[in-house]
């Protein structure tokens, strides 16, 4: 798995590229840390590139939103295939989160 970086209005933007699972999820997790080591307090989880997420990728997104709430920070999920939201709905994550269609639909939830 390859993880794209990007920036977005001042928002921090992780976009995941292919699978997410117990053997690659420490990798986002640590470049998570650092960005909100650097202070980010909005992100944004784009999806669209993904093709797999397991439970060990959902705790890092949970994680995630658990440390921006302490922050009064926010996190917004988008770009979700069907295979990705199923599991998002399935655990009952997209009650938890803020989704949108796109970068530029999520943005919005940040202003």
């Amino acid at each position: 798995m390859a993880i794209e970086t990007d920036q977005i209005s001042g928002i921090s933007l992780l976009r995941p590229v292919g699978r997410l699972d117990s053997s690659n999820s420490s990798d986002l997790e640590r470049l998570l840390n650092e960005t909100l080591a650097g202070g980010a307090t909005k992100l944004m989880f784009d999806f669209s590139k993904l093709d797999y997420i397991s439970s060990a990728g959902l705790r890092v997104i949970l994680m995630a939103g658990k440390k921006l709430r302490g922050s009064a920070g926010k996190v917004v999920l988008v770009g979700m295939g069907e295979m990705v939201r199923e599991v998002f709905a399935m655990s009952g994550f997209l009650a938890l989160f803020q989704v949108a269609a796109t970068p530029e639909d999520g943005a919005k939830f940040f202003s």
